[in-house]
């Protein structure tokens, strides 16, 4: 009889366990997702980094140098769409759908479509009037005309896209709005490669007719931002269908309806538009200096090298080095995207003691990923670029070992400059953007257009924009915040950590480089130099078990800590 009593108790244990384990799975998958779509926007940034990587193999540098004054008319004005006009609109409708007034809530959708349709149908229609005086005098790119006309519907189209991704945020729908950003990257994928192969053998032809191989390069480009133009079709296709099958909700949302007036559509578009012009000046100001480096550039570069060369050179800073820096900087300000909103939360309910804290453990976080980050980046520079591209690239790696302190500024900017924007301090912020658009302006035209460092001298007026970008809103932020920095924690012993092990990762990358590869050299000179540089953090009290157990494999450091007695 006791023997069934122990095997009935152990069968009740391990039926317990197995729901344990199963609600510990459903925890991890609800985790996953939340984190998917809380990071969806940055993850689809670097994936559409990531795309230039293998677009310099099937296009090579000069078409990505031609592609490259309408890939960032694109980005920039579909930031201003979805940054402008679909955050805007995402908070008009959250407080509408709060308070019962669907019906106002879909006005607002209806204006913000039909206005999105206009501006972007105008914008379209201005970029193909003017894309000769656009490619020759203001990129000063003849060639990138192509891919500029090409590129106008797919504005219009992005338009669209974020009307709807505005309003699904607005009614909750978060994670079918990531999901149209993961598709539109991974459509974009393989339409850009696949257009650009089948445009470049085209216009090979119709360049051996000409004596012209640069034709060869824009036909790529333009078959490229074809590929775009599909993409963004097919994720419009997709916005509607989900629209069309969420409809019955939108309908007894309507019938449920409980609002005391409707607004008018005048006082809709006021709004709209009035709320819209300053985070469209944040988006203009913040994301148009590469348009403006590109111009300077090409202005230097055209004084004493062909069209070809040009296009070339521009092309492999565009497709390289912007492409490794830019990925490291949203990688860190990943890290941080989760602090932002208990800072702000704190500050809300006016705990500032709790909110002072909070903005410590973000900084702290964000140099502990930072640092390592970018010297790693730096002293691998060489396998990093020779692992993923090809061709001549000691330029290319020179000025990433010079640029990689963007990362570092780049985090610094947004974890500050978006604390700065969620507490009230848009004018602040506006100041700070101007301040540092004028001085990089300065800057480029003294490096580049005088002739002070030639070519690299677009790097070093990138780090002074973003420096200069993110001690602004760092000293701003702590006055009005009155918050005072703990640097010796926080900044002093990440950095002595990382610069030790990257001196460790640079010693492993001359012996591996030559011997196992660029790939192989990258991944076990990582894992060495991530090894030492946490088990340098743990000694100097950096991290804690608390601190161990959010990262990646963080039993496995845990475990390791206390195996050394470190913890």
């Amino acid at each position: 009889m006791t023997d069934w009593v122990y095997i009935g108790a152990g069968r009740i244990k391990v039926r317990i366990h197995k729901r344990e384990a199963a609600a510990g799975r459903r925890r991890s998958s609800r985790e996953f997702k939340n984190n998917m779509a809380a990071y969806a926007g940055v993850i689809a940034y670097m994936l559409s980094l990531g795309i230039r990587i293998p677009l310099s193999r099937v296009i090579g540098d000069a078409g990505i140098g031609l592609i490259s004054p309408a890939f960032e008319l694109f980005t920039l004005i579909s930031l201003f769409f979805s940054f402008g006009i679909s955050r805007t609109m995402n908070g008009l409708i959250r407080y509408r759908v709060k308070r019962d007034q669907f019906k106002n809530a879909r006005k607002v959708f209806n204006m913000a479509l039909k206005l999105s349709a206009l501006i972007g149908g105008v914008i379209a229609v201005a970029l193909a009037v003017f894309s000769y005086y656009i490619s020759n005098t203001l990129v000063l790119e003849a060639m990138s005309r192509w891919a500029i006309l090409a590129v106008a519907p797919a504005i219009v189209l992005s338009a669209i896209i974020n009307v709807f991704r505005g309003y699904f945020n607005g009614n909750g729908f978060v994670v079918l709005v990531a999901h149209s950003q993961y598709i539109e990257k991974i459509v974009m994928f393989i339409t850009t490669i696949a257009g650009g192969r089948l445009c470049l053998n085209y216009g090979q032809k119709v360049a051996a007719l000409h004596h012209n191989e640069i034709t060869a390069y824009a036909y790529g480009a333009l078959g490229v931002v074809l590929g775009i133009m599909l993409s963004e079709l097919i994720t419009l296709l997709y916005m509607m269908v989900v629209f069309a099958i969420y409809s019955g909700t939108w309908k007894r949302q309507l019938s449920e309806d409980s609002g005391r007036r409707l607004e008018s559509n005048r006082n809709i578009a006021g709004t709209l538009i009035g709320n819209s012009i300053p985070l469209s000046l944040i988006v203009i100001l913040s994301n148009s200096f590469m348009l403006i480096d590109m111009r300077f550039f090409n202005y230097c570069m055209n004084l004493s090298e062909s069209e070809q060369t040009n296009a070339q050179l521009w092309g492999s800073y565009y497709g390289k080095f912007a492409v490794l820096i830019g990925i490291g900087a949203a990688f860190v300000c990943m890290s941080v995207l989760g602090a932002v909103g208990k800072i702000v939360s704190s500050y809300e309910r006016e705990e500032y003691h709790t909110m002072h804290e909070y903005i410590e453990s973000a900084v702290r976080k964000l140099c502990v990923v930072a640092f390592p980050t970018a010297i790693n980046l730096a002293v691998l520079a060489e396998a990093f670029v020779g692992g993923l591209y090809q061709g001549e690239n000691e330029q290319i790696i020179s000025m990433i070992r010079r640029g990689a302190v963007i990362i570092l500024f780049y985090g610094i900017a947004y974890l500050f400059g978006q604390i700065m924007l969620k507490t009230h301090m848009m004018k602040e912020f506006l100041i700070s953007l101007v301040v540092s658009f004028l001085i990089h302006i300065i800057s480029i035209f003294l490096l580049v257009k005088e002739g002070l460092t030639g070519v690299e001298g677009v790097v070093y007026s990138v780090i002074v924009f973003t420096g200069v970008l993110a001690i602004s809103c760092f000293i701003l932020t702590c006055r009005k915040l009155r918050y005072r920095q703990e640097w010796l924690y926080s900044i002093a012993f990440p950095l002595v950590s990382a610069g030790i092990a990257g001196l460790v990762v640079m010693l492993i990358c001359r012996l591996l480089l030559g011997v196992v590869g660029e790939i192989a050299t990258i991944i076990i000179s990582n894992l060495i130099g991530l090894t030492l540089y946490i088990l340098l953090l743990m000694v100097l009290r950096v991290l804690n078990e608390a601190d161990l157990a959010k990262f990646p494999l963080g039993g496995l450091w845990i475990a390791l800590g206390r195996l050394i007695g470190v913890l």
